[in-house]
């Protein structure tokens, strides 16, 4: 719990800062290649507004709930800094027109991959379908962009790549020891 409730702190304390902080933080194209790095994992903690900020702390919690326990706090805390740090560097490589992005929802649906493999190793079959409601989601995105209503919702443009990269960022859970599912004796003591 302490990983969602530290991580909403941090974006809704930077989303206190406004223009300042979008300005210093944000995915900025040409101030990254004139080396402002951080922006490739500070962009992922600031959004457009209010019903951004709402819409991406939600899906957090979501996320959190559904398989959050499935990985380890560490395992979570490499997963959310190398996700961000892929999706900001796909973002520089593939998108060469993007020239400012900002959001966590590239990370979130990494989360997302990663938290059901986990579950899936442990033996959650229903993690299956997860993933394959995020894979219709994505090539629904790829082929016909953004889900009817997530720009307004949004309050502006949604760069469906940077959910594609955080996804594939998010299969990094395959190279992280699995959690061992609670043995069947335990679980019975526990109710």
């Amino acid at each position: 719990m302490q990983i969602p409730l530290i991580l909403s702190a941090l974006i809704i304390g930077l989303g206190l800062f406004g223009d300042a902080a979008q300005e210093a933080l944000r995915y900025d194209r040409t101030a990254i290649q004139d080396g402002q790095w951080w922006r490739l994992l500070s962009a992922h903690l600031l959004h457009l507004g209010p019903s951004h900020l709402l819409m991406n702390l939600a899906g957090l919690w979501l996320i959190w709930l559904l398989v959050g326990p499935a990985l380890s706090t560490r395992s979570w805390l490499i997963l959310l800094f190398a996700d961000a740090l892929i999706t900001g560097l796909a973002l520089l490589i593939f998108n060469p027109q993007l020239s400012w992005y900002v959001g966590l929802s590239g990370v979130l649906h990494g989360l997302l991959v990663a938290g059901a493999i986990a579950d899936i190793r442990t033996g959650h079959r229903s993690a299956w379908l997860l993933l394959g409601a995020l894979a219709f989601k994505l090539g629904w995105e790829q082929l016909a962009g953004p889900l009817p209503g997530s720009e307004a919702g949004a309050g502006g443009t949604v760069i469906v790549d940077a959910h594609l990269y955080g996804a594939l960022g998010g299969l990094l859970a395959l190279l992280l020891p699995a959690r061992k599912a609670p043995s069947q004796s335990a679980a019975s003591n526990s109710r």
